[in-house]
């Protein structure tokens, strides 16, 4: 069997006198690398994409993390400057490719941004600044130069211990690291809570209703992918699942037996 197609969504950049489609590498390896798929970017342009289209030639979908936060007018807010860096050509690619990816049964692994973008995409609220709070951690990450700072294992999430993401991982209590300032505020009645840090945040949702793999994460596995066994489960289940909706995919399109 081919290796599946993995679309990756990506942010709009503007340097070097461009407007460019970047996301970063890590996501881009831990596709190739612990999924055994092969990435796609797709482009965060002005103008939506037809996310049908690319679906229809797709196996699976990963939402990327940003640095920008989902934009208030996409979950019944208003804009701030606590809010921002925004980026509303993301917002718009992105919700519609996630809601669209479960509603065809297309396997999905949301991360950070992804994570927050899938609850904003299937009804429910966010915070922009989760460490404002009372009682909440800082979830920011740490000032550093060194992304293995930045992205370092520093506080610990809870898993539900007869929930489907235990289940693949195998543990039910492990260190995840940190780097964002939105988080969930009011769940999405189509998500089920999959783990917590121990403020009370949200850290891992299931899509409840969803018909194929649909898990969304607030930290990062993609950056540990290949050393830290957490986050290298959770990145060969989504393979996995993409091969196994790619094999079905193919039987359903194969020509009738004579």
């Amino acid at each position: 069997m081919s290796a599946p197609l993995i679309l990756v969504t990506s942010d709009q950049r503007s340097f070097d006198k461009y407007v460019w489609a970047a996301t970063p590498t890590q996501y881009l390896e831990a596709v190739t690398q612990v999924a055994q798929g092969v990435p796609v970017i797709v482009p965060a342009l002005d103008q939506p994409l037809d996310v049908d289209a690319l679906l229809d030639r797709a196996d699976g979908v990963v939402a990327t993390g940003s640095r920008s936060n989902v934009h208030p007018s996409r979950y019944g807010g208003s804009p701030t400057e606590e809010a921002e860096p925004y980026d509303e050509a993301r917002d718009a690619v992105s919700l519609k490719l996630i809601a669209r990816a479960i509603d065809r049964g297309v396997p999905l692994l949301a991360i950070c941004r992804g994570m927050q973008e899938l609850n904003a995409a299937l009804g429910g609220t966010l915070h922009p600044a989760v460490h404002a709070i009372p009682g909440r951690m800082d979830h920011r990450p740490p000032e550093a130069d060194d992304n293995a700072e930045r992205f370092k294992l520093r506080h610990a999430v809870d898993l539900v211990p007869d929930g489907e993401l235990a289940g693949i991982i195998g543990e039910t209590c492990f260190m995840v690291n940190s780097l964002h300032r939105q988080a969930m505020f009011t769940l999405s009645d189509r998500l089920v809570v999959e783990a917590t840090a121990p403020d009370g945040t949200i850290e891992a949702v299931r899509v409840k209703d969803a018909p194929a793999f649909a898990f969304a994460v607030q930290w990062h596995p993609e950056f540990w992918a290949r050393t830290d066994p957490p986050s290298r489960r959770l990145f060969e289940a989504f393979g996995d699942a993409a091969r196994a909706y790619a094999a079905e995919k193919g039987h359903a399109h194969a020509p009738a037996a004579v």
